[in-house]
């Protein structure tokens, strides 16, 4: 049988790391995506033992480079069966009032764009086939809106909109679309968002047991396997210490 193909992107580092990582040990072949390359070529090392992999390299910001890259992939590549949105960012803890407008449009066109500029070149080839299935990677920042989160919450409120778009869109078409959001995951994250400061990015995680990136993987693999007649459409998943967004139980024994 032949093994299905799942495309990544933002799978250098994290989640989408870890979901090439479980998804290769479940059966798929991988495409990642990403724009560092040495840690794409790494990914392919460790990978090679398990699945064929092929990856692209190109910022999902800039839609001639989507464009480009997925119109260049080999025959054999070009039935993606699974797509993963996971590239995204934040920039950024400031009020609305101090926020640096860069620091938005990273942030609206890395989550928001780039999520859509990867699904308009992967969609069309699902809908023609009547099969496959979309995961969104989005956040607890898009269920709730904390102090300071403002644009990034807004990102991720779209990210959620427009999965459930997604879905009503491609159900008649045999499409699954899903949306994940989780919480506090100790990533790379923190120290995007504090830009370096690794004094600062340390703090998110003080007192607490996070999510690790295989936690959510584990979702992923789940979710994929099931029967053709069951959708996990959207799940939210928090460390244990958290409650919502902004509560956070934080103790020294942890």
């Amino acid at each position: 049988m032949k093994r299905k193909i799942a495309l990544i992107t933002g799978a250098t580092s994290g989640i989408g790391r870890a979901c090439a990582v479980e998804l290769a040990q479940a059966g798929y072949d991988i495409i990642a995506t990403g724009r560092r390359e040495e840690r794409l070529l790494k990914l392919g090392q460790e990978l090679s033992s398990h699945a064929q992999y092929h990856y692209l390299k190109f910022d999902v910001r800039k839609k001639t480079e989507v464009d480009k890259a997925i119109d260049a992939l080999p025959n054999s590549w070009k039935k993606i069966d699974l797509l993963i949105n996971n590239a995204g960012n934040a920039h950024g803890l400031e009020p609305i009032q101090d926020g640096n407008t860069e620091d938005w449009d990273a942030m609206m066109d890395i989550n928001v764009k780039g999520l859509l500029y990867v699904s308009k070149k992967i969609i069309p080839g699902m809908v023609n086939r009547k099969s496959g299935q979309i995961i969104n990677i989005g956040s607890i920042a898009a269920k709730e809106v904390y102090p300071k989160g403002n644009v990034y919450c807004a990102s991720k409120y779209a990210v959620d909109a427009i999965t459930k778009g997604m879905r009503l869109d491609l159900t008649e078409h045999g499409i699954k679309v899903m949306g994940i959001h989780p919480g506090l995951v100790e990533t790379e994250f923190s120290i995007v968002r504090f830009k370096g400061d690794q004094e600062k990015s340390g703090e998110v995680y003080e007192g607490i047991h996070p999510l690790k990136p295989e936690d959510i993987a584990e979702i992923v693999r789940f979710a994929v396997t099931r029967p053709a007649h069951v959708v996990m459409a959207d799940v939210t998943i928090l460390a244990a210490s958290q409650s919502n967004s902004n509560t956070i139980y934080r103790s020294s024994s942890q």
